[in-house]
């Protein structure tokens, strides 16, 4: 996989490694200030990923965009995609807000699935940066950073699994269950936020 990445990135490749490992120490240093703060670690894991060949060239052909490592750069937003899991909801506004006072990188955009869930009950916040890129001809390239808890992160595994997944029985039956499970989660994780604050205020 790396080896095809590499051939459709070309000379793009090791920079977005090297700005994917930046975003990636920065968020660290946020959560760790975070930590030390509230004197326990908000966030399960983070982790990171470089668009795939693949997946780029199919998102830039539904889009109506030529196929080309330079139309990704300028086109896409996720080229570069991190996910940061948190215990509870909560602490996903605390980081987003932590984002945007460090003031590091840009936010030219936030979509809250979270307050305002998709229509098949994924529950997500994303998070668009501008990122100083020179290889770039603007000079910069946007990428994606989604924060969710681990119950959100879990049902989302899971429809991705099924979206992907070819030739599955009971589709529609599945997809209502999906539906029906996201909502007894954000249930259950606003519960548990509450339950927390209650024990801290206590």
């Amino acid at each position: 996989m790396e080896e095809n990445q590499s051939a459709y990135y070309g000379q793009y490749y090791i920079p977005l490694q090297n700005l994917e490992q930046e975003i990636l120490q920065w968020l660290r240093k946020l959560v760790d200030a975070y930590a030390k703060q509230a004197g326990e670690t908000p966030v399960e894991h983070i982790r990171s990923r470089i668009k795939t060949a693949e997946g780029m060239q199919e998102k830039l052909h539904k889009k109506g965009f030529e196929t080309t490592a330079d139309s990704a750069l300028a086109n896409v937003s996720d080229i570069v995609g991190f996910r940061l899991v948190t215990h509870f909801v909560g602490e996903v506004y605390d980081i987003v807000e932590r984002m945007k006072q460090d003031g590091t990188f840009r936010i030219v955009k936030e979509k809250d699935y979270i307050a305002n869930p998709k229509p098949n009950g994924y529950r997500s916040y994303h998070v668009i940066l501008e990122c100083p890129f020179s290889e770039a001809e603007s000079g910069t390239i946007r990428v994606e950073v989604q924060l969710r808890t681990i119950a959100m992160d879990c049902w989302a595994s899971l429809e991705h699994e099924m979206k992907y997944k070819k030739h599955i029985d009971n589709v529609e039956l599945i997809e209502r269950e999906l539906k029906r499970c996201a909502g007894e989660m954000a249930s259950t994780d606003l519960t548990m936020q509450t339950l927390r604050d209650m024990i801290r205020k206590g």
